[in-house]
């Protein structure tokens, strides 16, 4: 399957406050809402499912692994935008005053897999990830 015709995804995300959770994804990151419930609430997510459950008793400890220079937090997740798109969300992101876990940057400048890359954590605790590749082909590159 190549990425014209991949389906969306689907990822439910533990959150400790859907009010907050509506801020985060609706307000900061402009995704729309869909259905919802009193306990969760879906997200268009770029395209994609994104649904925020309720769970007051969140763990929010992490893990990280070493990726380049960075101290990546381990679980993530995230969107591959395209090149432009991400340099505007990263614009606006910094705009809104975001507080990075690795503020906006290229990884593995000049080797097959560089990229750019920008961590933040939601208001649960959630990393989240949004990277671009000049060359979107280079996304599964050895």
């Amino acid at each position: 399957m190549n990425a014209t015709t991949l389906p969306p995804f689907h990822l439910a995300i533990p959150v400790h406050d859907l009010a907050e959770a509506r801020r985060f994804y609706g307000g900061l990151f402009g995704c729309p809402e869909g259905r919802s419930a009193p306990e969760w609430v879906d997200f268009d997510f770029f395209g994609h499912q994104l649904v925020a459950h309720l769970d007051p008793t969140r763990d929010t400890r992490l893990h990280f692994n070493r990726v380049d220079r960075h101290d990546v937090p381990v679980p993530h997740f995230g969107i591959v935008l395209p090149w432009d798109a991400w340099h505007t969300l990263a614009g606006l992101l910094r705009d809104a005053g975001a507080c990075f876990e690795i503020e906006p940057c290229i990884r593995f400048a000049g080797q097959v897999g560089e990229q750019a890359t920008m961590f933040l954590y939601d208001p649960s605790g959630n990393a989240l990830e949004f990277k671009a590749f000049q060359d979107p082909s280079r996304l599964f590159a050895k």
